[in-house]
């Protein structure tokens, strides 16, 4: 049987083909068939291009219909997809070029020349347009290619999509998610979020991200069901819609955001059936504000770019405020200590996982890979976490310093990198603390050199073309040292307990 996760998708387009998939609001709405064809059509250009089966291609563009038919396209063709944050620079895409060496990258039209001269410089063969319209290079010939085409053959374990994900150090690694892996999540959140093909999703998540591409589509694809798609997410437009749709996928900043306007309110979210939280944790208050106003109780779940989702709250059954709830079937999770030991029921440790929604390690890093894994097979997720006796799953925090703000992963390391590099800047350290509507913000603690004249403006200024906007500081400090341990190792624990205050509202 063929394994490509398009496979299984087509045939709901087959079953439904006058069912209505993407309902972008301000034009013709795309129907299960039409999606098969555009794909068809699309993925024939693909191969036409020079384009086989494991070729990468990388995609910079704004979210649109378009998108996602070329993301299907790319699927059923055989072609790894890559999709990168439209704020990425011209600097940060130049690594995700020379890492992943993509055969064809589609940008933005008005970012072409600029993104054409860095291909012509990695040995990119064709960049293609796609505007925020729809229109652009990648479609102006679509009329002219077959409407036949074949599901290219991929087993399970062949890697579907590379999506990009940082450690530590900062430096991007592209984890290898298969067929197998996005066809055994979307099938058991399917089932256990008990999916019906009349359900109505309302997309306003970004398709460059596990949670808007993985869920919030191939969910319900899954039942042949209707997504209203949004382009981007307005609070306001999202109150008026909530009637006209079933399930809200959304990070934890836009159900605070939500909770916030006058708006909403139980009548206004009556005929809802579940509202599901991930990519950041939910704070306890946005929970009980948003189920004292609407009824309802946040669905929380959990999970991360290498194993997709690996947690979730029930639909039916009690949805504890804090806790991610319980493994999904044919996953299983552990915690264990530094060194693999596994822990008892309540202690805090790092969180290990095991099954089929686990990724195939990182693109051409295999070190990395091996020391993502246990020799058991656990892949260890470096977020801490406890487990109680009744399996369910509390996330605590992180060993490393991740920063997670408005849904969006933010190293450090990268960002002290680009401030290091600015005259006048001695030393650096950037971590987050709690922020009411972001979940995390961003903050920079600098050592200025000698008689350096150094300002929070001009910090961010510097940074701005060298870093995406969502990674820069929200604030800047100027000290005279950091708080070391006896290793001279910056204790960012420290700084974090300094500056916890200040952001409070």
């Amino acid at each position: 049987m063929n394994g490509n996760f398009y496979h299984a998708l087509q045939e709901q387009m087959h079953q439904h083909p006058d069912n209505v998939f993407l309902d972008s609001l301000d034009g013709h709405p795309i129907s299960y068939g039409e999606a098969n064809e555009l794909s068809a059509r699309l993925a024939n250009q693909l191969v036409d291009l020079g384009m086989q089966p494991g070729d990468r291609l990388c995609a910079q563009v704004h979210k649109s219909t378009a998108v996602v038919i070329l993301y299907l396209a790319c699927l059923r063709a055989g072609i790894l997809y890559l999709p990168l944050n439209t704020a990425y620079t011209l600097i940060e895409l130049k690594y995700f070029l020379e890492d992943a060496e993509p055969s064809v990258v589609v940008c933005d039209p008005e970012r072409y020349d600029e993104v054409k001269a860095l291909g012509n410089e990695c040995g990119v063969k064709a960049v293609l347009t796609l505007g925020r319209d729809g229109t652009g290079t990648l479609n102006h010939q679509l009329e002219s290619h077959s409407l036949q085409h074949t599901v290219v053959y991929r087993q399970d374990s062949d890697t579907a999509l590379l999506i990009y994900t940082s450690g530590t150090t900062g430096k991007p690694k592209g984890a290898k998610i298969t067929h197998g892996n996005i066809q055994t999540n979307a099938r058991v959140l399917n089932e256990l979020w008990e999916w019906r093909e009349e359900d109505v999703l309302l997309h306003v998540l970004p398709l460059f991200h596990v949670h808007g591409l993985f869920n919030a589509l191939h969910v319900p694809m899954l039942k042949a069901s209707r997504v209203i798609f949004r382009k981007v997410f307005s609070v306001d437009e999202t109150i008026e819609l909530i009637p006209r749709a079933s399930i809200l996928m959304a990070v934890p900043t836009i159900y605070s955001r939500l909770a916030a306007h006058d708006g909403l309110n139980k009548q206004l979210c009556k005929d809802f059936r579940v509202f599901i939280s991930g990519s950041a944790p939910l704070l306890p208050r946005t929970f009980d504000e948003f189920e004292k106003k609407t009824g309802h109780r946040i669905l929380e779940r959990y999970g991360m770019t290498e194993a997709a989702m690996i947690t979730s709250n029930p639909l039916r059954g009690e949805r504890i405020s804090g806790t991610v709830g319980k493994a999904l079937a044919s996953v299983s999770l552990r915690v264990c200590d530094a060194d693999g030991n596994r822990l008892p029921n309540g202690e805090i440790g790092v969180l290990e996982i095991k099954g089929p929604n686990v990724f195939n390690g990182y693109w051409r890093n295999e070190k990395a890979t091996r020391k993502a894994f246990r020799e058991d097979g656990y892949f260890i997720s470096g977020d801490l976490a406890t487990i109680n006796d009744n399996g369910i799953v509390t996330i605590v925090g992180r060993d490393s310093d991740l920063i997670i703000s408005a849904g969006f992963n933010i190293y450090p390391a990268e960002v002290e990198q680009q401030l290091n590099q600015i005259p006048g800047v001695k030393e650096s350290a950037v971590f987050g603390v709690f922020h009411h509507d972001l979940g995390e913000g961003v903050v920079a603690v600098i050592i200025p050199e000698q008689s350096a004249d150094l300002t929070e403006e001009g910090i961010v200024d510097a940074l701005k073309g060298n870093l995406s906007s969502f990674k820069h500081p929200r604030s800047v400090f100027f000290v005279a040292e950091l708080p070391t341990n006896a290793m001279g190792k910056v204790e960012k624990k420290k700084l974090r307990e300094n500056y916890r205050h200040l952001f409070d509202t």
